[in-house]
């Protein structure tokens, strides 16, 4: 199932023509933060998958990209129903706004600040806490010989937390390339 670009201002259209060719049901709508991956643009992408009714395999996948630093999108809840509950999850997840839409919380407690889906957020809470579950039958906090693996969502020390405090913050794309889970955790010595 390939997806249909549209740019931003063409969102609403493009969403209204396939509602026109029959594809009246909103099956899916998210954001997928694509910084950091090899050979692709710091942008977020949203993507939405309308299904045919009368004609259930058909589907019509639709994606834009966003500026990550004003991700702004034109709400498609008067089209859909169902697609207000994912734009709010949406926007609250990965900081999209849609225009025209409903911007009440859904899922996070309304003192909460921050993105927590976007990768260059950092997931405080997982550096502070043990990562729940083995990797290997086995595996548990009486293994010493294993290393303690960082959780995803936990950049390196050099990048969070221990950074120079005179270096300049360090970057959206540098905190997402560095939060990727699976390393051996380290032990600094000073």
């Amino acid at each position: 199932m390939s997806a249909s670009t549209v740019p931003p201002a063409d969102w609403l259209a493009a969403a209204t023509a396939a509602r026109a060719e029959g594809f009246t049901f909103c099956e899916w709508l998210a954001a997928v933060d694509e910084i950091g991956r090899p050979g692709g643009r710091d942008v977020l992408r949203v993507l939405l998958v309308l299904r045919h009714l009368e004609r259930p395999t058909q589907t019509r996948v639709l994606a834009t990209e966003l500026d990550r630093d004003a991700p702004r999108l034109a709400s498609l809840r008067t089209l859909f129903a169902g697609a207000g509950w994912h734009e709010r999850e949406a926007g609250e997840m990965f900081g999209v706004e849609f225009v025209g839409g409903d911007a009440r919380r859904l899922l996070l407690a309304a003192e909460f600040e921050g993105t927590p889906m976007r990768k260059d957020e950092v997931l405080g809470a997982r550096s502070g806490s043990p990562w729940p579950g083995a990797k290997e039958p086995g595996e548990s906090d009486a293994s010493p010989s294993r290393r303690r693996m960082v959780p995803p969502g936990v950049p390196e020390a050099e990048v969070w937390g221990d950074r120079d405090p005179a270096a300049p913050a360090p970057g959206p794309a540098e905190v997402a390339g560095s939060a990727v889970g699976g390393r051996a955790r380290r032990r600094r010595t000073r």
